[in-house]
This record gives structure tokens, sequence and C-alpha cells, in this order.
């Protein structure tokens, strides 16, 4: 569908001009009165040294604080996540036609993504923000290069974004075979995955120097960095190129099962299945894996003490990983020593476990950093913890590192924002955002 052909609305590009104190909004429906529509704020915090926190400088950020917002119909729901199964994600509308609203963060940038056209903004460089340029970004920016997509996904030094056609598009620094591309360089501007798959892409998901792509029919295909750990699937030897490299997507046909959704962790991958079967494979030296054991293993497995247990979301970090279950109930696994793991200590943990802190909450989001841990309840309300190092977490007055689910209470003081409820949560590896409903203008 063209995009004139979509509901006509307002976009306010640039803002620096504004007061300090002033909320740009970035995206309402053009001609319609406001009443009955939802107010939605995109908050940031943490390090934000290359702009990535949205608000027009270099800064640190100890608690959230609004970047912009939006005037949504009722209706709007969140777009798919890398991650998360979407039948679980979305909301019915009955029409087919409701607005998506999603976020994302990358290694030191961030996005924003409402009705098809996306938002970006932080470093520039490698060409991950998709201008054409290298140039730093310090507020949240329309990028004209490319519509009608469904879900952004940000890398390391690169970005991906799948649009409603089906299609994958990449760009920003391509070594490693980051991009998906048949050579290496740089690709200023989202550039198409020609890949051999039949059908749509469905899904992608992304990290520092790998990607997964699954299509409709439920086949994966992995590229970017190997470096021999196994984590594309691909075999055990790595690839034919730099670090070993694959510079194209190739199916992982080790994998013997359709699967929905896909997280990629720093040296690992995980994919989740429609029934809500949760898969393995890669580097384990810090029990990644969820087996039970520390031996790294290229070929995909199912994670046996989760073969009972309806997964709906996966998220992963550095070197650990979140699971959301169907019950509201999050599990963590793998590297703990930041905190990451949320269970009172900084030991590793060699199997999923649940997080006895959160037993008492309906968990519905998660989010994983590099080493910090994010969740957010069925009422709206943020817990983080892990490493607090860049304010990440949110919360001032914080040590180094948060062992144990911490809210974020602060939000609830802002006066001027009130009543409100969360609705997700994205933390790169220094900084994080979140999308906030306002409760007076809740669905």
């Amino acid at each position: 569908m063209a995009l004139g052909q979509r509901r006509f609305f307002h976009l306010c590009r640039r803002f620096s001009s504004l007061p300090a104190t002033s909320v740009p909004l970035l995206w309402s429906p053009a001609g319609e009165e406001n009443g009955g529509q939802s107010t939605v704020e995109i908050l940031s915090w943490g390090r934000g040294g290359s702009g990535q926190l949205g608000g027009g400088k270099e800064e640190i950020r100890f608690y959230p604080v609004p970047v912009a917002s939006l005037r949504l119909p009722p209706s709007f729901r969140l777009s798919p996540s890398y991650g998360r199964l979407y039948r679980h994600d979305a909301v019915e509308s009955g029409d087919g036609s409701a607005i998506e609203v999603g976020i994302s963060c990358g290694l030191f940038h961030s996005s924003l993504l409402v009705d098809g056209r996306f938002w970006i903004w932080g470093k520039g460089e490698g060409g991950r923000l998709g201008f054409g340029h290298e140039i730093p970004v310090f507020v949240p920016t329309l990028n004209p290069n490319l519509e009608e997509v469904r879900c952004i996904a940000l890398g390391g030094i690169h970005s991906t974004a799948l649009t409603r056609s089906g299609e994958l598009f990449t760009w920003g620094y391509g070594g490693f075979g980051a991009l998906g591309h048949y050579v290496n360089h740089r690709e200023l501007l989202p550039r198409v995955v020609e890949g051999t798959w039949m059908g749509k892409i469905s899904h992608v998901a992304t990290s520092g120097a790998h990607t997964a792509a699954i299509t409709d029919s439920g086949e994966l295909y992995t590229w970017g960095r190997d470096q021999g750990d196994g984590r594309l699937g691909l075999g055990g030897g790595g690839g034919p190129g730099e670090g070993g490299s694959f510079a194209t997507p190739s199916r992982v046909i080790a994998l013997p099962v359709p699967v929905a959704a896909a997280s990629c962790g720093g040296f690992f991958t995980m994919a989740l299945t429609a029934e809500g079967q949760l898969w393995s494979w890669g580097a384990n030296s810090n029990y990644e894996l969820g087996r039970g054991d520390s031996t790294a293993d290229w070929r995909p497995k199912p994670i046996p003490s989760l073969q009972d247990t309806r997964v709906v979301q996966i998220a992963s970090g550095g070197y650990h990983s979140l699971a959301l279950t169907d019950k509201g109930e999050v599990l963590s696994w793998g590297h703990g020593r930041q905190g990451q793991l949320g269970h009172s200590c900084t030991q590793v943990q060699k199997v999923p476990t649940v997080i006895e802190a959160l037993s008492q909450e309906h968990i519905v989001y998660i989010a994983c950093g590099g080493s910090s841990s994010a969740a957010v309840t069925d009422k709206g309300v943020l817990y983080m913890w892990g490493n607090a190092q860049d304010n990440q977490l949110g919360v001032p007055g914080l040590s180094g590192m948060q062992t144990s689910p911490v809210q974020v209470k602060f939000l609830m003081d802002d006066k001027r924002l009130g009543s409100h409820r969360v609705l997700s949560v994205s933390v790169g590896a220094s900084h994080a955002m979140c999308l906030v409903l306002r409760q007076s203008d809740d669905l």
C-alpha cells in the first residue's frame, strides 16, 4: 500500500530549536481532533555521548526523560519485535489497519517506528543511520529513504529493517558480512538483502555482527561473523570470510523445525517455534545455551529444561538471555557477573531459572542490553537490573551493578507525565528507551 493512501499525518522532523522543557510531537493524524486519541511518549536514559538519547546534545541522563510524543488512535498496537511471537504481541483491531509503533536501541544509536515510517538518531559512523552519510544525529530524525517498514532491529554498527511486503533491508558497516550483501563495504543507505529464500521474510533479529531472518514458512537464515563458535548454526569451522564470516544469507538446515522468532546474542543464537519451544546454539563458555554444560555447539538443539514450558519471548544480551513464558514468568541464564540475571548474586546460571524477585508480577515484555536486563508488567511497571555503570537502569544512586530487579519508580513521580503505563522497553550497551502510554488516554 502506498504511503499516501494511508492516514495523513503531521510530522515534526526537527526540534532542536524548541525549549528544553518542550516535548516535541513527532506524529499525529492530520485533520483530526485530539479527543479519543492516545498520547504515547518516548523516554530515554543512560549515556548519550553519541547522541543516542535524542536530546540534541551529548549528555548523561540518570533517569528517563521524554524525548518526543505521539498522538495515536486508540486502536494502535506494538509493532513486531525481534525475539517475540507476534500473535502474542498483537492486539486484534478488527480491520487490520491499526497503527503500529515500536522502538529499538543499537550499540550507540536508536530508532522509533510509527505507521511504516522510522526516525533514527545517534552515532553515524559506518552509515548505520541510513541517511547517506556518517554524521551523528542528535535528535530523532525521519529517514526518508525507506517506507512501509514493519520492524526495525538495530545492531552494533549496522541496522536492519523489515518491510510490510516481506523485504529485508540492511545498512551501515558491512565488515564480517554483517549486512548480508556480497561485499563487505559499508552501505550508507538502506539496501535490500538478496537471499535465496522462497516467499517473504517475516522476522529479523540482529546483534553486534550477526543477523538471523525467518521466512513466512519458518525457515531460518543467518549471516555475519562466526569465528568458529557456531553462532550461525552453519557448521563448526566458521565461514570463508574475514573472522570466519558468511557474507550472504545461508539456510540453517541443521534446524529441523520451522521457527517464528529469533534472538541474537553476542556469540550465540536462539530460535523460538510458534508453539513456544526454544532452541539454542553457538558459544557456551558462560552457559549461554542454557543446556547445563559449557560446551559450545553449532548444532541447534532445544533447551532440555524448557521442554514443557511455552516461551512467548526471548531476549539475549552479550552473554546472557531472558525467556518470558505464557504465564508471565521470566527465566534467565548465562553470565551473571554484573547482576544481569536478577538472582541477587553474580554467579552464572547453567540452566534457565525463574527470577524469584518477579514471581509476584505478571510480566508481558522483556529486553536485554549487553549486560543489563529489563521487564515490563501487565500493569505497565518497568523493572531493570544488571550493569548500572552508565546509568542505563534509569534509577539514580545505584552502585555499579544491580543484582535484583529494581522498579523504576521515578516515572510515577513525574507530575507532568501523570498516571501512565509502560508499553515496551529496549536496551542498548549503555542507554535505554521505553514507550509510555498516558493512563488518562488509555485504551
